[in-house]
């Protein structure tokens, strides 16, 4: 199953849509006391997402056409990124990919929806970049998890473009306020429920600015596998419900080139992951 937030135009509030092709039923609609967002489904457990699907058929088709999307998910309790974790990647930024995962948190404001406009002062950076990440999706708390049983605690997976000043990140110990402006961590417009991705170390993952493919890579080529990543975060703490996990970003960023490409003012960059899809943002440069 695939879902979003969407906006309907006349509208500022986001509502969770089923997605189906081109059209998409209000999930609102199908019975009395239907999630409004994905974290209240996700909150349902598997007995909501069942008489979600069993109503589905019956629900009233709407065209995606025109609609706005709004982040993925709209509150989760905490987003965890993780940094490092294709060895490309560490070792184009000439940094050493550590014994255990490299962890950090990303802001709320941060989060923003496919198609969005993401605008940053000139005085803060140009040294703006891109990053394509898997984003998985906690479905139930997860506590001291073996790998091995991991994958039983996801949801669903989403895309996540983890954009990044470059110049404040190696400026500073901790990555967090560089990869945390206002709409730095675009994430949707889709989440595909678990059963949609039977293996998510076997997805193509890739990035286009302003119409040159800059990534284009595996999850296959991950340090440390989803399931690895979950049982690793879930020694120290407990996992909750609608948690999102950006599993790092592939080879190919921009401050590894020569000469170096960075996002500029009017840029249009597009991430995305085969089986889940296209994420695109715009972006603006003031001053």
């Amino acid at each position: 199953m695939r879902f979003a937030h969407v906006i309907r135009p006349g509208s500022d509030d986001p509502r969770l849509v089923l997605v189906d092709g081109d059209d998409a039923v209000l999930v609102d609609e199908l019975f009395d006391g239907a999630p409004r967002r994905l974290e209240d489904l996700i909150a349902g457990g598997d007995a909501l997402l069942d008489r979600v699907r069993e109503t589905a058929d019956a629900g009233v088709r709407h065209p995606l056409a025109g609609v706005r999307y709004a982040s993925a998910l709209l509150n989760p309790p905490v987003i965890l990124a993780i940094g490092l974790n294709y060895a490309a990647h560490s070792s184009e930024l000439g940094l050493k990919t550590d014994s255990t995962p490299t962890v950090f948190v990303l802001w709320p404001n941060s989060l923003t929806g496919h198609d969005a406009t993401t605008t940053w002062p000139r005085s803060l950076s140009e040294s703006v970049d891109y990053e394509a990440e898997l984003g998985v999706i906690i479905g139930r708390p997860a506590k001291d998890v073996s790998a091995d049983d991991a994958l039983d605690h996801v949801w669903g997976y989403t895309v996540v473009n983890d954009i990044t000043a470059r110049d404040i990140q190696y400026s500073e110990a901790q990555w967090s306020r560089c990869k945390s402006f206002d709409g730095f961590t675009p994430t949707g417009p889709f989440v595909v429920t678990r059963d949609e991705i039977p293996d998510p170390q076997d997805l193509r993952i890739w990035t286009v600015l302003d119409g040159h493919t800059m990534q284009d890579a595996s999850t296959g080529q991950m340090v440390r596998t989803v399931a690895t990543l979950i049982a690793h975060l879930s020694k120290s703490a407990t996992l909750l419900p609608g948690t999102l996990i950006s599993t790092g970003s592939p080879g190919g960023a921009g401050y590894s080139r020569d000469p170096q490409v960075f996002i500029r003012d009017r840029s249009t960059v597009t991430v995305g992951i085969d089986g889940i899809g296209e994420l695109t943002t715009h972006c603006r440069i003031i001053g």
